[in-house]
């Protein structure tokens, strides 16, 4: 098997990336951020120690994208093209990111600073959250059947305004589901 093209300690501040598609290729230690990716294209690519934070992502399409130890703070993924979208992300500072309306099944987050994101309306049935920080993420008319949240913390959502369905969670973080009733658990 051949090894990825890549693109390798670039800071693209200033100048930017190509615009155009992108497939089968690793993109390392770059610094994208605030940089406009409307119309882009990546289809089974790897991005890896990049900094995408407050990029500009109009109909950009990420198809089968990994993700790993990234910084992609304030990022608008519900503006992505919803055409075929599928990512994977490890390691990630995701902090006030929206996925609003999005369909994710499967998605795994995977040690992952998820703090103040947005899933409003999003499909993440069959979606992994592993040793995910869920503090202050909105869930509201989110679908997370079958969603595993066993070893995630700090979440607290709503199984009345949520589809939570065979969703797993954890006997120690299960008071995030109760969170509303201002009650105490011991």
């Amino acid at each position: 098997m051949s090894e990825l093209p890549s693109f390798v300690d670039e800071v693209l501040i200033k100048t930017k990336l190509v615009k155009g598609e992108y497939e089968d290729c690793r993109i390392r230690n770059c610094k994208l951020s605030s940089q406009d990716l409307s119309n882009y294209i990546f289809r089974n690519c790897i991005f890896e120690q990049c900094d995408l934070s407050l990029c500009v992502l109009h109909n950009t399409i990420f198809n089968e994208i990994t993700f790993l130890d990234c910084k992609l703070l304030g990022l608008h993924f519900e503006n992505c093209s919803e055409f075929l979208i599928s990512m994977e992300f490890q390691n990630c500072n995701l902090k006030l990111t929206s996925f609003a309306a999005l369909k994710l099944k499967n998605t795994k987050f995977i040690n992952c600073d998820l703090s103040e994101s947005d899933f409003t309306r999003t499909d993440l049935s069959q979606a992994l959250f592993e040793n995910c920080n869920l503090d202050r993420v909105l869930f509201a008319n989110t679908i997370l059947n079958k969603a595993d949240f066993r070893t995630s913390y700090n979440y607290s959502l709503d199984p009345e305004i949520n589809r939570i369905k065979k969703a797993r969670f954890s006997n120690d973080q299960v008071q995030g589901l109760l969170s509303k009733y201002d009650i105490i658990i011991e």
